[in-house]
């Protein structure tokens, strides 16, 4: 009875489903915009100037620096090999203290996102990190949102479509269970025990104290566990034409979301006290549906609300601005960034 329960549960729960299982039944759906193209990266004119469109694997450097300096933490790039010294020095010079955030310059879902407290961290993260990574300042906002904002070539005003309230996963204290019994009976992080062992051993078995709030993941994905809520009823046209007057200043960027910290959301309507954490091209997911309450039919008429107006802005922007990729040059960049974000996995769970 107990596994036939817990089948049910698993089969009913498709927000838990993995993306793959969520997505493939609207394939036919895409298929039949690649066909009506007759494109297959029918998509990549959306925004013109990200990689790709920004669908994946494109350069995070391509998103700040379309963006004014003041809409974004202070953020510099590192190599790999790069002098640690120099590492330092940078810091210095673009006025980073203690803690702040580092994640890869080409990436995506969270992976190797990590919270850096000291020099000892930073030591460890540049010596494990294979890659071009960026570090940014640790924003203090109390508030994390996401918007997702389209608007068509054509027109100077777009839509937000979603907006969510954002809060990363994490457990709070009651004096009397150890970190490891609070992820247990957490209802998102006790279905990823071993991967926050593994990032949390060093605190694992420690009572943490009442009200503290521990914080399991810095990156406010659903992949990792973050809680969504729906701020919807706050969509109105004081929000709108802030996102209007962001987006036209980036200039051709026309689908897709922006990550964002912010004192609240009236200040936000108002144009202050907010940072970009970063935006996301036309590979970023509806994800207002996610925690809200939606049913998977109700998510699937959002997804193809979101495709329609995907394949809107590429057809028009094809024939006005830049043509979509060749077959060849996108099927060996996707092959590249599916590998790439293959191999940062590895390292992920290897870095802890």
């Amino acid at each position: 009875m107990k596994k036939t329960k817990t089948l049910i549960n698993t089969i009913t729960d498709w927000e838990a489903w993995p993306f793959k299982l969520i997505y493939t039944p609207m394939s036919i759906f895409w298929l039949w915009y690649i066909i009506r193209s007759g494109a297959i990266w029918f998509f990549t004119p959306s925004n013109p100037k990200l990689t790709f469109g920004g669908m994946e694997g494109e350069p995070k450097k391509e998103m700040y620096d379309l963006l004014p300096p003041t809409f974004y933490p202070a953020t510099f790039n590192v190599l790999p090999n790069e002098d640690f010294l120099v590492l330092k020095q940078k810091l210095s010079a673009h006025k980073i203290d203690y803690p702040f955030i580092v994640k890869p310059e080409v990436g995506g879902q969270g992976i190797l996102l990590r919270k850096i407290d000291d020099e000892a961290a930073l030591k460890r993260y540049h010596g494990l990190m294979p890659w071009e990574y960026i570090v940014q300042k640790m924003v203090h906002y109390p508030m994390e949102v996401s918007v997702f904002y389209i608007r068509h070539p054509k027109q100077t005003k777009g839509t937000v479509t979603g907006f969510l309230h954002k809060i990363p996963l994490q457990v709070t204290g009651d004096g009397k269970q150890t970190l490891a019994s609070l992820i247990g009976r957490h209802p998102k992080a006790g279905k990823k025990l071993d991967e926050l062992f593994n990032k949390h051993r060093e605190r694992w078995d420690e009572v943490l104290a009442p009200g503290e709030k521990y914080m399991l993941s810095y990156a406010a994905n659903h992949n990792r566990g973050a809680q969504f809520i729906d701020l919807k009823h706050q969509i109105d046209d004081r929000l709108v034409e802030i996102f209007d007057k962001i987006s036209l200043q980036i200039n051709d960027f026309f689908y897709g979301r922006y990550d964002i910290m912010c004192a609240n959301v009236n200040d936000l309507k108002m144009g202050k006290n907010f940072t970009i954490l970063e935006y996301n091209g036309c590979g970023a997911e509806p994800n207002h549906f996610y925690d809200t309450g939606y049913t998977l039919m109700g998510a699937y008429k959002e997804i193809l609300k979101h495709w329609k107006a995907l394949y809107e802005i590429s057809k028009y922007n094809s024939t006005h601005v830049l043509k979509p990729w060749p077959f060849v040059k996108g099927s060996k960049f996707l092959k590249s960034a599916r590998n790439h974000i293959r191999d940062m996995k590895k390292i992920d769970a290897e870095m802890g």
